[in-house]
């Protein structure tokens, strides 16, 4: 199976820095569980973490986005359904054709099938 770049989306705000904080872990994980199948995850949580305040919200909302069009597929991090970000770029996936699934187990079908 070669190699597929995975984008991992799902919230990031919340009321307090610990929150952001799991929300981040969480996402972490997910890229972990990606790293473990043997492709390359792109964990926007993890490059923006701390950059709160730096630059608007918009901003790093359209800078994590750029990387949707050369992403392969989108996995979805828990809580991903309260998540304005992440329901835009689930939007935004579809709009480029790019898969979104919502567990590992069903992605990495997806991935192996279409590697067939």
């Amino acid at each position: 199976m070669r190699m597929r770049r995975i984008y991992i989306a799902g919230p990031f705000r919340a009321k307090t820095a610990w929150g952001v904080e799991q929300n981040v872990r969480r996402a972490e994980e997910s890229g972990m569980a990606v790293f473990q199948l043997g492709h390359s995850a792109f964990i926007p949580h993890a490059n923006t973490r701390f950059f709160d305040g730096t630059l608007t919200d918009q901003f790093w909302l359209d800078a994590t986005a750029a990387w949707l069009p050369i992403s392969d597929a989108v996995l979805l991090v828990r809580g991903w359904a309260d998540s304005e970000g992440t329901l835009g770029e689930i939007r935004l996936a579809r709009e480029l054709g790019v898969p979104v699934f919502t567990s590992v187990e069903a992605m990495e079908e997806y991935l192996r099938v279409t590697d067939a």
